[in-house]
């Protein structure tokens, strides 16, 4: 019965001698809860291969899908966020921002680089969501900026990858600010003749949805993106009425008019390499 009662050594492991497997290995899809190996959500591009919900990701991730080889260089990366109303809630802002960029590596909710799309040039800002919910700062608001003046200058599309809950509160009215300030630049871009696709994903919310995110020259987002301004929740609670199903999905939205294309990620370098084509100047 040795067998049964495991007495060979090597067999029976006590708890200090057991070995967990090292974080980020394995993760769970939201939608399905089975679970998913990291590098099969590297192969299938963070959409879950039993049901096709697509993860929640970052600019790491987002640039190493879209970018050729996954070569780019960063712009603008040396842009801190100050704190102009010495915010302090049960934290002082200058605190969460230290703690936030020592837990991310971020040095605020936007990332900006440029490269290559199948062989293309192209500039690509993307939010982060992991840093302050992917709140709409100042600093998002002046990158976004210095990256349509790049654009401009070296005659770039420029496309936007929006993941946010709206505007930063900590920093107030100069958060709001960033609405019209990126507006007027995407116009300068417009004027210029040069695209501008927006790639809205989940969530997009708040003043980011009310400016930059639904100004694209083509409007695309991710399936199953929560796209709107005020949340679901406050809306019922302001109207007095049930949402109809489905309410502020990309499904939804795209139905009612505000979207031109929703594309699933692994097919989304190929779509975004032909609409820069198609879009791309005449010589």
């Amino acid at each position: 019965m040795a067998w049964f009662k495991r007495e060979i050594k090597g067999i029976i492991t006590t708890t200090q001698e057991k070995k967990e497997a090292p974080d980020g290995i394995w993760n769970k899809c939201p939608e399905c809860k089975k679970p998913l190996h990291y590098s099969e959500q590297v192969e299938n591009q963070y959409v879950c291969h039993y049901c096709g919900y697509h993860l929640r990701i970052g600019s790491k991730e987002y640039f190493s899908i879209l970018f050729d080889n996954n070569e780019f260089t960063e712009l603008f990366g040396n842009l801190r966020s100050g704190d102009p109303l010495h915010f302090e809630d049960t934290k002082k802002y200058t605190d969460r921002l230290k703690e936030t960029t020592k837990k991310t590596g971020l040095t605020d909710a936007l990332r900006s680089g440029y490269g290559k799309i199948d062989g293309q040039d192209i500039v690509i800002a993307c939010m982060d969501f992991n840093f302050i919910g992917g709140s709409m700062g100042s600093v998002v608001g002046e990158k976004i900026a210095r990256s349509i003046d790049y654009c401009i200058q070296h005659k770039m599309p420029f496309l936007l990858i929006s993941k946010s809950g709206g505007a930063r509160m900590m920093e107030a009215a100069f958060s709001l600010m960033q609405m019209a300030k990126t507006s007027a630049k995407l116009a300068l871009l417009s004027q210029a003749k040069l695209p501008f696709i927006s790639l809205l994903t989940d969530p997009t919310t708040g003043g980011v949805t009310a400016s930059y995110a639904m100004l694209g020259d083509i409007n695309i987002a991710e399936p199953g993106s929560l796209i709107g301004f005020a949340g679901p929740r406050v809306i019922k609670e302001t109207i007095k009425k049930d949402l109809p199903k489905g309410f502020q999905t990309a499904e939804f939205v795209q139905e009612h008019g505000f979207l031109d294309f929703i594309v699933d990620r692994r097919e989304m370098k190929e779509k975004l390499a032909s609409f820069i084509k198609m879009l791309a100047p005449a010589a």
